[in-house]
């Protein structure tokens, strides 16, 4: 159960219009943002921000939610994760893909350029970090410094989501429960202290 419950979506009105994209896009309003709405410049600056950073840049779409997924996997968010299988399956990763992020670096299902981006992802999100010298090199054979920008960001953007849903045990909502269930049920996920109901 949750530390802080999520705000009603109408409490504060400057923030319905993004509230709104999230519901058509995601077909739900993350929870985690309702709860930030208490302090709605950080809401409003957190979602600016997840917009430039997912959404902006010549990094597809489709590896940056796989990159965030790794990332949130690595730092064990169990809330960011059924999320973020859930964004990737939106920006058209496969079901197989999805399942097969954790095993990047031996699967088939992906590139060498999307497994030097995965492996950078990990390694950054662990404590202490493990980013060294040929994990850059390898990213950088593949990436352009401004994509490495992007990438690195993407990272930077869920250690600030982790921290805040597990903090706050952040409930997951029934959409990307059951997504994630689907996806990545079959291969260790469960919602963990995310489990409360909305």
């Amino acid at each position: 159960m949750a530390y802080l419950k999520p705000l009603p979506y109408d409490t504060n009105p400057q923030l319905k219009e993004r509230f709104e994209h999230y519901r058509e896009t995601r077909g739900f309003i993350p929870n985690s943002i309702l709860t930030m709405q208490r302090r709605p410049a950080i809401a409003e600056a957190f979602m600016a921000l997840n917009k430039a950073v997912l959404y902006k840049g010549t990094v597809s779409e489709e590896l940056k939610m796989l990159v965030s997924l790794i990332a949130s996997q690595a730092a064990g968010c169990r809330y960011c994760q059924a999320h973020m299988a859930n964004l990737s399956s939106i920006y058209e990763a496969s079901a197989d893909k999805i399942a097969a992020v954790w095993d990047w670096q031996d699967s088939p299902l992906f590139t060498d350029a999307e497994r030097a981006a995965l492996d950078y992802a990990f390694k950054a999100s662990i404590i202490p970090n493990q980013v060294d010298d040929p994990t850059f090199a390898e990213l950088a054979r593949h990436f352009s410094d401004s994509e490495i920008v992007e990438i690195t960001a993407s990272v930077a953007l869920f250690g600030y989501l982790n921290r805040w849903n597990d903090s706050l045990a952040t409930d997951l909502e029934d959409y990307p429960r059951k997504v994630a269930e689907g996806l990545i049920g079959g291969v260790g996920w469960t919602p963990g202290k995310h489990a409360g109901a909305d």
